[in-house]
This record gives C-alpha cells, sequence and structure tokens, in this order.
C-alpha cells in the first residue's frame, strides 16, 4: 500500500487523512479523503464505493457544509438532501455517500427517531487543524490506525 498524503496536483490538495465507512444503507463500503488545499481550508470528498452506485469525486470546501449543516435546526433531524446543493446536476448517490463519511466522522449522529442531526464540528476541525500541522510523514502516522489506500 501506498501513502496517501501527499499533494493532489490535479486540485491542489493536499491529503491529510483517507478512511472508509459504510454507506448509510450498509450495502457497500465507502473511502473518502480529507485534505487542505493551499489556504488551509478543510475539503472532503469521496474517492471510492465498493458498490455499483456513481458518484462524484469532486472535493467539496468543509467551510460550505459546515454553513449548511450549521443551519439545520437542532430539534429537527436531517437527511442527504440538505447536501443536494453542494452537487448540482451530479449523481443522486454523492450527498448519501458524503452523509455516511460525515456520519463516520462524528460531525453528524443517528437522530432521535429518524434521520441524522450535527454533531461535533469543533472536535473535527481541531484534529484536521492538527493533522495540517504536521509534516506529511507524522500526518500519515497520526492517522495510521484509520489511513487506508484504496
Amino acid at each position: 500500500m501506498k501513502s496517501e498524503t501527499q499533494i493532489n496536483t490535479d486540485a491542489g490538495i493536499r491529503i491529510l487523512k483517507v478512511d472508509s465507512c459504510p454507506s448509510l444503507t450498509g450495502k457497500s463500503t465507502l473511502t473518502y479523503h480529507i485534505g487542505c488545499n493551499a489556504e488551509s481550508e478543510i475539503q472532503i470528498r469521496v474517492h471510492a464505493n465498493t458498490g455499483g452506485g456513481y458518484f462524484s469525486k469532486e472535493w467539496i470546501a468543509f467551510g460550505v457544509i459546515q454553513q449548511v449543516l450549521e443551519k439545520q435546526p437542532k430539534d429537527k433531524p436531517f437527511s442527504s438532501l440538505i447536501l443536494r446543493q453542494l452537487f448540482t446536476g451530479k449523481s443522486s448517490n454523492t450527498p448519501a455517500f458524503l452523509l455516511a463519511a460525515l456520519k463516520h466522522e462524528g460531525l453528524i449522529k443517528d437522530g432521535e427517531k429518524s434521520g441524522y442531526q450535527c454533531s461535533d464540528i469543533a472536535r473535527f476541525v481541531a484534529e484536521i487543524k492538527s493533522l495540517m500541522n504536521d509534516k506529511p510523514e507524522t500526518a500519515t502516522k497520526k492517522s495510521s490506525k484509520t489511513h487506508r489506500a484504496s
């Protein structure tokens, strides 16, 4: 397996973390990347799917995702449809796949009766900023328990 902590020259993104998680339905396993651009803005993308569903591999700025999540009423559960606006004209699977990655990262949790609710955004941002401050070799070692090449 080769290290994924590198600069993605296509988008100028430094990949900080590679992880995998089940899709929301549990029918496939998703691999996702978390990275940062030259301005130290956190980026995230779905990279692979063991199932047959199509999806977009584009990087999405976490700041935009955070804005969408923070607009959700705290007392009302939401679904992946809230993320659809981030992928206009793209596969309908991508918002649900991204939501699965966000759930795996602890940014959202299951709602009390249905849907999902926001969780600990500050913890996630602190963890990723810590990885940004490390040299690529150190970041790879720090995230080795979740680091997986696809």
